[in-house]
This record gives C-alpha cells, sequence and structure tokens, in this order.
C-alpha cells in the first residue's frame, strides 16, 4: 500500500518531468519530438551523405567495380549486424551504439578518397565492411528511436520527420558533387573536395549522436516513459533474437525487407550513372532525395489522419503504395525497352532536350522508396510500443533488407541483363504488398 506521501512524491516528479510540455513541447529537451529531431539530423548528416554518394553511381568512381565490391562487404556484414543491433543498443545504450555506428561513416569515404588517387580496392573493401558493421549499429537505434519514441498515434507524423530530415542529407549530399564538378560535364570521377565535404557531415553527425537520450530518460507529453528498462543483458537478447525467427509477424515482413533496398543498384548504377553524366548525376541525387521528402510527408498523412481506425489507416496505406509502385516500375519498363547492357545512349545531360523523361522516372523512385519503407516502419511501430521489442523488429528488417542488397550489387557486378534486373525488383516489391496487407489485417490493433 502507497502512502500519501510516497503518492505525493511521485506525483511531484511526474509533473517535474512533463511540466516543460506546457506551451512548447518541442522545445523540451526529453520530449519523443526533439529525439527524433535529433536522431534525424544524426542520419542527415551520416547516412544521408552517405546514400547521396551512393546515389551518383559507383560512389562518384568512373570504374563502379570497387564500390559495388566495397557495398557488396558493406551489406554482407550489415546483414549479420543489423539482426544482431537491437540488441547490441539494449546492452549498450544509445550513446556508444551510436558513436561507433557513426564513426564508420567517415572511414568509409575516406577510403574513396584514397581510391582516387590510388586505385586499390582493399581498403575501401576493408571500410566497406566495417561499415555494415556501423551501419548495423545506428540503423538498430533509429530503429527503436523512431518507432518507439513517438505517441501511439501520432508514429507516421514522426516518422515522416524523421525521414523529411534525414533525406534532406542527400538533397545537401548531392548538391556537393553537383556544385564540385558543375564545370566538369565531361568528368569521369568526382574530385577530393566533394569527399572531404561528406567527411566533414559524417564527423558532426557522429559527434550530435552523443545527444540522444536513452529511452528511459524520453518523457511523453502524458508523463509515460518510453521504456521502463534501462539495460538488458547479453543471455535475455540472444534469447529474444532467437525467437524472432519464429514470429510470424516477422516473417511476413521479410519479403518487404529483402525488396525494398534491393532496387539501389538498379536505379543507381543502371539509371542514374548508365543515362547521365556527372554532373547532372549529382543533380538528379538533389531531388532522388528530396522525391523521399515528398514522399514520407505525404504517406506519413494517410498513416495517421487519413481514418479513424488505425487498422484502416493501415490497410489504405499498403494499397496507396502497391498502386503507385505498379505505376513507376511500369514506367521504368517503358523506360528500359530503350537502352540494355551492350548499348547505352549518349549521356545526358540536364540542357538536353531528352532529361525530362529519364529524370521524372529518377525522380518517382525516390518518391515510392520513402513510401514504402515509411510504410513498413509504420507497420513494425504498430506491432508494438517497447523501445526493446522495436529495436529487435528494426534490427531485424534492416538485417534482411542488407542481405537483399548485398545480392543485389553483385548482381548489377557480374552484368546481369538490365531488364531481367527491372522484372526481378517489381516482383519482389509486388509480392510484400499482399503479406503486409495481411500483416496489418491479423496484428494491427485499433487501440
Amino acid at each position: 500500500m502507497v502512502s500519501n506521501g510516497d503518492e505525493e512524491s511521485s506525483n511531484q516528479v511526474q509533473q517535474s518531468e512533463t511540466s516543460k510540455s506546457s506551451g512548447l513541447p518541442f522545445l523540451r529537451y526529453n520530449s519523443p519530438l526533439v529525439q527524433v529531431i535529433l536522431i534525424g539530423v544524426v542520419c542527415f548528416c551520416c547516412s544521408g551523405m552517405f546514400n547521396a554518394l551512393s546515389g551518383m553511381g559507383g560512389g562518384g568512381q568512373l570504374n563502379h567495380t570497387a564500390s559495388n565490391n566495397s557495398l557488396t562487404a558493406l551489406y554482407t556484414t550489415f546483414s549479420i549486424f543489423g539482426i544482431l543491433g537491437g540488441a547490441i543498443y539494449n546492452i549498450l545504450g544509445p550513446h556508444l551504439t551510436l558513436l561507433a555506428g557513426c564513426s564508420t561513416y567517415v572511414l568509409y569515404t575516406s577510403s574513396l578518397l584514397y581510391y582516387n588517387h590510388h586505385h586499390h580496392q582493399a581498403f575501401p573493401i576493408l571500410s566497406g565492411a566495417l561499415l555494415g558493421v556501423g551501419a548495423g549499429l545506428l540503423w538498430a537505434a533509429q530503429g527503436a528511436i523512431m518507432t518507439s519514441y513517438p505517441p501511439a498515434n501520432r508514429k507516421g507524423t514522426y516518422i515522416s520527420i524523421f525521414w523529411s530530415i534525414f533525406n534532406m542529407g542527400g538533397v545537401i549530399g548531392g548538391l556537393i558533387p553537383l556544385i564540385m564538378n558543375y564545370h566538369r560535364s565531361e568528368a569521369a570521377s568526382v574530385n577530393d573536395g566533394t569527399y572531404i565535404g561528406f567527411m566533414c557531415f559524417m564527423t558532426v553527425g557522429t559527434l550530435l549522436s552523443l545527444a540522444i537520450l536513452p529511452a528511459c530518460k524520453v518523457v511523453r507529453d502524458d508523463g509515460s516513459r518510453c521504456s521502463s528498462m534501462v539495460y538488458s543483458n547479453v543471455s535475455t537478447e540472444c534469447v529474444e533474437v532467437r525467437r524472432l525467427f519464429s514470429n510470424w509477424k516477422v516473417l511476413l515482413m521479410v519479403p518487404a525487407a529483402w525488396s525494398s533496398n534491393f532496387f539501389y543498384p538498379y536505379q543507381f548504377n543502371d539509371v542514374n550513372g548508365a543515362l547521365f553524366n556527372l554532373r547532372t548525376r549529382g543533380f538528379n541525387s538533389v531531388f532522388y532525395w528530396g522525391a523521399q521528402m515528398l514522399g514520407s510527408v505525404g504517406i506519413g498523412y494517410v498513416m495517421d489522419f487519413s481514418f479513424e481506425r488505425r487498422r484502416v489507416r493501415g490497410l489504405l496505406g499498403v494499397v496507396v503504395v502497391a498502386v503507385l509502385g505498379t505505376v513507376i516500375w511500369g514506367g521504368a519498363l517503358a523506360n528500359q525497352l530503350r537502352y540494355n547492357s551492350n548499348d547505352f545512349p549518349e549521356k545526358l545531360d540536364f540542357k538536353h532536350s531528352g532529361f525530362v523523361g529519364p529524370f521524372v522516372l529518377y525522380f518517382s523512385f525516390g518518391l515510392l522508396d520513402a513510401m514504402f519503407q515509411s510504410l513498413v516502419y509504420w507497420v513494425i511501430g504498430a506491432l508494438a510500443d517497447d523501445s526493446q521489442i522495436l529495436s529487435r523488429y528494426s534490427g531485424l528488417f534492416k538485417g534482411i533488407q542488407s542481405a537483399g542488397i548485398a545480392v543485389a550489387w553483385q548482381v548489377d557486378e557480374h552484368n546481369v541483363g538490365l531488364m531481367s534486373q527491372l522484372i526481378v525488383n517489381w516482383v519482389l516489391t509486388t509480392i510484400s504488398y499482399p503479406l503486409l496487407f495481411v500483416l496489418v489485417m491479423l496484428a494491427v490493433k485499433d487501440e
């Protein structure tokens, strides 16, 4: 039985934790909104810049071999540490997990700077493998924060806020090679200043990761904490990770996870890299990642505000993404019929008359990518409300996603026909839609 004194003390603690939420709740440092914004800025500086670098095709190099091999190493280790990342995050907490993860992005970009001068693949491949470890840690932490910190009725909105900030990194990152190489329309590889600019942003993100609070210190506006448990332990996490592979909810997400990045090599190398010159690839990257910002906001609105019942909103989101995905991949098919691996057209510049059609397609790819991944994250967030559980779900999602893209980079490296790659990408994403529909129908509760 609780005494009146203890009850008053508890009430005072709760009031002190939430008093700052009155007036302007976004100014409260330990609020979910501020923490989601912070993790968005961290990913803006690290993953966003990495995405801009990858989006140029071949990491900004003329010969894609070194980049493809380093990215294969990256996503191979990412597939392992993505799965383990949630457990590591639960044991170490956000500071050590994020600091270790973010620092590997700086190392990877420095290896491409090295390759610009020495053309030895060993350093890029090794740094790619280490980046896979770091990315697994970063994205497991990010997934836990983005899906568990927000209130249940605004998870779509918070996901769209994160996705917009994160992809602003791709926009700014696309501007770097565009500006640095604007007068080099015939250039093959980006200059040193481009890589150094990326490294500066990534260093800032690494340091900023120390500002992220653990879930037990984040307090929602209603006074509830995001998690009551401070740290887990190795034995508990080993058991919980093993259980994921027999969880029917997780198994229904596997095709969506596998396919959600599988199309990147095709889009980056075989559309943007194959059809456009260097400065135009940077120009396209700005709009590709800008389209992701628009897509995340659009699907976020559908997932939070379209209907009163949460399950209905989830089902509508799946249908919207499925219809849009079918239309966009149909457009990709029409574009692909114009060229093949042995007959590439002349490189387009954004001043050329034939630029608009392929540009709109590439823009649409970015739109669809954000909507698809935001939808999956919303579904993950709707399956539970505890950061430890969701860190494991998010980590497994990123692990399977990374295994898929590791295979995809080697498919591209071994010169599989472009039409075959397109069809596989289209089929994989299409298979995931009905399974997500079933998952939302059976597992997402209205309350």
